[in-house]
């Protein structure tokens, strides 16, 4: 099991999650540290934790201080990340201990050769880890058609096979992302892989202001997605993710090259025509109040 880690400026909550990693409950992890450019003191946290680590290696590299998504680009393209399973770790939360055992059990039921990602919800914690809430449950399955308009799960929830990773790292070469966790979920599901999401919580995400949207669980950050949407964020974003999948379409299976190409189709023409073809691509949302959402985004041209 390799875990990937991305850090920059971590110190303060560093410890706790590496705590959190030794107390995990499978009991080999090589700890792969990607940091980018940090000037406190998470480099000398890390080198003191190699020193001391018993579940394998731990190993610090440079990354390429390109911003958060390059980093995490890095880890995936880096062919010296060998193992059976790959999991992705910020640099702040704290893993439940079973949060790679509930992941490795599943995985082990299924077929190597095939692509695999299993991701979950999470609970989270003010800076000071006060429980705060949960990120939102879903119940509808995992697919290509919700990944084209939707990322599911947080990067910190989610482990991958060798065959995710292969398949990952393979598209990852050729284009950058808008963010590892969504690229993950689409390329997973574009090449027909199987994707697990775990209503339980495993992972307690630190809520720090910076990344109140991301937490996704108060009003305040459901109302600060919705401006997004209509500053037009999510088409910017969505215009990414359609040319990486673009450069990778030797990757699609044959249904998610047919639902690829009504999607693309949808964004363009009149009001009518993009809702039929929308609607014909299967796309969907989560919730209910999220494919209305979707709906009247692609009225208004903002996706």
């Amino acid at each position: 099991m390799a875990v990937l880690l991305g850090t920059k400026d971590g110190a303060a909550f560093l410890d706790e999650q590496l705590e959190s990693l030794l107390a995990q409950s499978h009991p080999l992890v090589d700890l792969w540290v990607s940091d980018d450019g940090s000037t406190d003191g998470t480099v000398g946290i890390i080198d003191a934790w190699q020193k001391r680590w018993p579940k394998g290696r731990v190993t610090l590299v440079d990354g390429p201080r390109q911003g958060f998504s390059s980093n995490f680009r890095s880890m995936i393209v880096d062919q010296r990340i060998e193992a059976d399973y790959y999991a992705f770790c910020d640099q702040d939360d704290i893993w439940e201990p079973d949060r790679l055992e509930n992941a490795l059990t599943w995985m082990r039921a299924h077929d190597a050769g095939v692509p695999l990602l299993f991701c979950s919800r999470t609970a989270t914690m003010s800076e000071t880890g006060v429980a705060l809430g949960y990120s939102p449950l879903f119940q509808k399955p995992p697919s290509f058609r919700n990944a084209l308009v939707q990322s599911i799960a947080g990067g910190n929830t989610m482990t991958i096979n060798r065959a995710a990773r292969q398949l990952l790292a393979k598209a990852s070469a050729r284009t950058e992302f808008v963010s590892h966790d969504w690229w993950t979920y689409l390329i997973v599901t574009a090449a027909g892989g199987i994707v697990r999401y775990d209503p339980r919580p495993l992972v307690r995400y630190r809520q720090h202001e910076a990344n109140l949207v991301g937490a996704n669980v108060s009003w305040k950050a459901r109302l600060s997605r919705l401006g997004r949407l209509f500053r037009g964020d999510f088409a910017g974003w969505t215009d990414r993710n359609l040319n990486g999948l673009a450069v990778n379409r030797d990757i699609l299976s044959k249904d998610a090259a047919a639902c690829l190409g009504l999607f693309i189709r949808s964004r363009k023409g009149g009001v009518l025509r993009r809702l039929r073809l929308l609607r014909k691509s299967g796309v969907y949302r989560q919730t209910l109040a999220g494919t209305l959402g979707l709906y009247l985004a692609f009225i208004w041209r903002r996706i």
